[in-house]
């Protein structure tokens, strides 16, 4: 529901709690890739010089997006897993069922 760059590790904590949740059952998609590389100068560093060194990767993502999708388990559980899986995310998230 927000628009707003998520870290790599912020994505594998979040899949780690569904696929933690749900237990080898059912399938997941993840929808969005960190691709975009961030770099930060060290504690202490003037300006100039050019940029700092690479400090992670960030995916790029705007309201709308779908971030996971999951197959092979009941409504219920997938609610419960991705509802986990918000948790981990400094966005605001939203569960959508496709008809």
């Amino acid at each position: 529901m927000e628009s707003s760059w998520l870290k790599a590790n912020q994505l594998e904590a979040a899949r780690r709690a569904i696929t933690h949740f749900i237990q080898r059952g059912g399938k997941i998609w993840i929808r969005v890739f960190p691709d975009k590389p961030r770099t930060q100068k060290g504690a202490e560093v003037g300006m100039g010089g050019g940029a700092g060194s690479l400090s992670h990767f960030v995916a790029p993502v705007e309201a709308g997006r779908i971030l996971f999708e999951m197959d092979g388990v009941t409504e219920k559980t997938a609610m419960e897993a991705l509802r986990l899986a918000a948790h981990k995310l400094p966005i605001k998230t939203r569960f959508i069922k496709k008809l």
